[in-house]
């Protein structure tokens, strides 16, 4: 494991925390389970093949892939219904609130079908930036607001929905872990990573603290206020 940033926290609200949705939220990725479950062929499988290979950016490989999709608006709403997040998410985003913090979600999903899991899951309190997507008939068309247009990697340039700019004990904490997180985690002081990301941070020897749950982002902060409570 490696060290956590140098930059140390002085209080809870010069926090801006940004966390990632799927497999970071969620116990998988959500949206991956979607193309897979409802397309009505494979050809999905070469286009996730040919983005692993970075042969072809996140934007055209979802594309590709939800052409292949085949799902009622119904249907598919039913099946957002049932997808549980992590207990801990409410937890852990009413303990920053609660101490002034800023929270967002950055995702490279689709904000209707974040928007209605976490609303079923009566989950709430931050903002959300991610791509969009309608239905037409059985059908899904996706649009990418925050795409960067001189880089192809991502759909979602998570890197331009960061703050410009941060002043004083203003301090930055990324929590995520695929591919689309790995730009925007090394603009921030603090990482929380794992999966394909923590790989990257180590590989690359930056700065990381790993995890596998939301439970530990929890008690990171739970405990971190505690301390500066009894120290106070």
């Amino acid at each position: 494991m490696k060290s956590m940033s140098a930059k140390p926290i002085e209080r809870i609200s010069a926090c801006h925390v940004v966390f990632d949705f799927d497999n970071t939220i969620t116990d998988f990725d959500v949206l991956d389970d979607i193309v897979s479950r409802f397309s009505i062929n494979k050809k999905w499988v070469k286009l996730e093949n040919a983005w692993l290979k970075k042969k072809i950016g996140s934007e055209e490989c979802l594309r590709g892939q939800l052409k292949g999709v085949r799902v009622t608006k119904a249907d598919l709403l039913r099946y957002l219904d049932k997808i549980k997040v992590s207990l801990y998410f409410q937890k852990v985003i009413n303990l920053l609130r609660k101490h002034g913090a800023r929270v967002e979600i950055l995702s490279d999903n689709f904000a209707p079908f974040i928007r209605r899991i976490l609303r079923k899951n009566r989950v709430s309190g931050f903002k959300l930036y991610a791509n969009n997507i309608s239905f037409r008939g059985n059908r899904l068309v996706p649009s990418f607001p925050h795409r960067n247009v001189s880089c192809f990697s991502c759909a979602h340039c998570k890197t331009n929905n960061l703050p410009s700019e941060r002043r004083g004990d203003k301090i930055l904490i990324y929590i995520g872990d695929g591919n689309s997180d790995i730009c925007p985690a090394k603009k921030a002081d603090i990482v929380f990573a794992k999966g394909t990301l923590a790989r990257h941070f180590e590989k690359s020897r930056l700065d990381y603290r790993k995890f596998n749950s939301i439970r530990e982002i929890y008690n990171f902060f739970r405990s971190y206020n505690v301390s500066k409570t009894k120290n106070n």
